[in-house]
Protein backbone atom coordinates (compact mmCIF):
# COMPACT_ATOMS: atom_id res chain seq x y z
CA UNK A 1 0.00 0.00 0.00
CA UNK A 2 1.35 3.41 -0.98
CA UNK A 3 1.91 6.20 1.50
CA UNK A 4 -0.48 9.17 1.24
CA UNK A 5 1.05 12.52 0.26
CA UNK A 6 -0.50 15.98 0.28
CA UNK A 7 0.75 17.91 -2.76
CA UNK A 8 0.29 21.57 -3.68
CA UNK A 9 -2.06 21.41 -6.65
CA UNK A 10 -0.03 24.01 -8.57
CA UNK A 11 2.95 21.62 -8.54
CA UNK A 12 0.75 19.08 -10.32
CA UNK A 13 0.09 21.57 -13.12
CA UNK A 14 -3.32 22.76 -11.90
CA UNK A 15 -3.81 26.48 -12.64
CA UNK A 16 -4.66 27.59 -9.10
CA UNK A 17 -1.75 29.98 -8.48
CA UNK A 18 -2.57 33.61 -7.70
CA UNK A 19 -1.97 34.50 -11.37
CA UNK A 20 -3.84 31.46 -12.68
CA UNK A 21 -0.58 30.04 -14.00
CA UNK A 22 0.77 26.52 -13.81
CA UNK A 23 4.11 25.65 -12.24
CA UNK A 24 4.40 21.91 -12.79
CA UNK A 25 7.97 21.50 -11.54
CA UNK A 26 7.81 17.88 -10.55
CA UNK A 27 7.59 14.53 -12.30
CA UNK A 28 3.98 13.65 -11.53
CA UNK A 29 4.30 10.14 -12.95
CA UNK A 30 7.25 9.34 -10.68
CA UNK A 31 5.37 10.80 -7.72
CA UNK A 32 2.21 8.76 -8.36
CA UNK A 33 4.26 5.57 -8.65
CA UNK A 34 5.57 6.10 -5.12
CA UNK A 35 2.62 7.80 -3.38
CA UNK A 36 -1.14 8.17 -3.34
CA UNK A 37 -1.54 11.90 -4.06
CA UNK A 38 -3.98 14.20 -2.28
CA UNK A 39 -3.90 17.54 -4.17
CA UNK A 40 -4.48 20.68 -2.09
CA UNK A 41 -4.70 24.42 -2.66
CA UNK A 42 -5.11 26.14 0.71
CA UNK A 43 -5.72 29.55 -0.86
CA UNK A 44 -8.64 28.21 -2.92
CA UNK A 45 -9.93 26.26 0.12
CA UNK A 46 -9.81 29.52 2.07
CA UNK A 47 -12.17 31.15 -0.40
CA UNK A 48 -9.79 33.15 -2.59
CA UNK A 49 -10.42 33.27 -6.35
CA UNK A 50 -8.09 32.50 -9.23
CA UNK A 51 -6.64 34.76 -10.44
CA UNK A 52 -6.17 36.93 -7.37
CA UNK A 53 -3.99 39.77 -6.15
CA UNK A 54 -0.64 38.37 -4.87
CA UNK A 55 -0.30 37.91 -1.11
CA UNK A 56 2.67 37.81 1.21
CA UNK A 57 3.03 36.92 4.86
CA UNK A 58 3.80 39.75 7.28
CA UNK A 59 4.38 38.16 10.66
CA UNK A 60 1.13 36.50 11.72
CA UNK A 61 -0.89 38.30 9.03
CA UNK A 62 -1.20 37.65 5.30
CA UNK A 63 -1.85 40.72 3.18
CA UNK A 64 -2.52 41.19 -0.51
CA UNK A 65 -0.47 43.65 -2.49
CA UNK A 66 -3.46 46.02 -2.49
CA UNK A 67 -3.50 46.00 1.34
CA UNK A 68 -6.42 43.59 1.83
CA UNK A 69 -5.91 41.39 4.89
CA UNK A 70 -6.57 37.77 3.88
CA UNK A 71 -5.30 36.10 7.06
CA UNK A 72 -8.68 34.48 7.75
CA UNK A 73 -8.71 32.96 4.25
CA UNK A 74 -5.25 31.49 4.85
CA UNK A 75 -6.32 30.16 8.28
CA UNK A 76 -9.38 28.44 6.77
CA UNK A 77 -7.26 26.99 3.97
CA UNK A 78 -4.67 25.64 6.41
CA UNK A 79 -7.35 24.02 8.57
CA UNK A 80 -9.10 22.43 5.58
CA UNK A 81 -5.79 21.13 4.21
CA UNK A 82 -5.05 19.55 7.58
CA UNK A 83 -8.51 17.99 7.69
CA UNK A 84 -7.86 16.47 4.24
CA UNK A 85 -4.57 15.07 5.52
CA UNK A 86 -6.33 13.46 8.48
CA UNK A 87 -9.19 12.09 6.38
CA UNK A 88 -6.79 10.72 3.76
CA UNK A 89 -4.21 9.37 6.20
CA UNK A 90 -1.37 11.60 4.97
CA UNK A 91 1.51 12.36 7.32
CA UNK A 92 3.76 14.02 4.73
CA UNK A 93 3.33 16.88 2.28
CA UNK A 94 5.06 18.27 -0.80
CA UNK A 95 4.33 21.99 -0.94
CA UNK A 96 5.21 24.98 -3.14
CA UNK A 97 8.39 26.74 -2.00
CA UNK A 98 8.30 30.45 -1.02
CA UNK A 99 4.49 30.60 -1.02
CA UNK A 100 2.70 32.55 1.72
CA UNK A 101 0.62 29.44 2.37
CA UNK A 102 2.88 26.53 1.39
CA UNK A 103 6.47 27.80 1.68
CA UNK A 104 8.87 26.14 4.11
CA UNK A 105 12.08 27.66 5.45
CA UNK A 106 11.88 30.85 3.44
CA UNK A 107 9.03 32.95 2.12
CA UNK A 108 8.63 36.34 0.49
CA UNK A 109 9.18 39.06 3.08
CA UNK A 110 5.96 41.06 2.71
CA UNK A 111 7.48 43.95 0.75
CA UNK A 112 6.30 42.61 -2.63
CA UNK A 113 9.79 43.20 -4.01
CA UNK A 114 10.80 39.54 -4.44
CA UNK A 115 12.98 39.55 -1.31
CA UNK A 116 12.97 36.40 0.79
CA UNK A 117 13.09 35.99 4.56
CA UNK A 118 13.25 33.02 6.91
CA UNK A 119 9.84 31.67 7.71
CA UNK A 120 7.07 29.32 6.72
CA UNK A 121 3.81 29.76 4.90
CA UNK A 122 0.57 29.55 6.87
CA UNK A 123 -0.38 26.03 5.84
CA UNK A 124 3.15 24.64 6.06
CA UNK A 125 3.46 26.02 9.60
CA UNK A 126 0.04 24.62 10.57
CA UNK A 127 0.79 21.16 9.19
CA UNK A 128 4.27 20.94 10.75
CA UNK A 129 2.90 22.01 14.15
CA UNK A 130 0.57 19.00 13.94
CA UNK A 131 3.23 16.46 13.05
CA UNK A 132 3.03 16.42 9.26
CA UNK A 133 6.46 16.41 7.64
CA UNK A 134 6.68 19.06 4.93
CA UNK A 135 8.96 19.14 1.89
CA UNK A 136 9.10 21.65 -0.96
CA UNK A 137 9.72 20.88 -4.63
CA UNK A 138 13.36 21.83 -3.94
CA UNK A 139 13.59 18.89 -1.50
CA UNK A 140 11.99 16.20 -3.63
CA UNK A 141 15.13 14.04 -3.54
CA UNK A 142 14.91 14.05 0.27
CA UNK A 143 11.24 13.04 0.07
CA UNK A 144 12.07 10.05 -2.16
CA UNK A 145 15.03 9.11 0.03
CA UNK A 146 12.78 9.03 3.10
CA UNK A 147 10.17 7.00 1.22
CA UNK A 148 12.71 4.38 0.14
CA UNK A 149 14.00 4.04 3.73
CA UNK A 150 10.48 3.22 4.90
CA UNK A 151 9.90 0.40 2.40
Amino acid sequence: MKRKLLVSACLLGIGCRYDGGRVKKINVEELTEAFDIIPICPEIYGGLPTPRVPSERMGERVVMKDGTDVTENFERGALYSYELALAGGADIALLKAKSPSCGKGEIYDGSFTGRLTKGDGYTAEYLMARGIKVYTENEIAMLFAEQSKEK
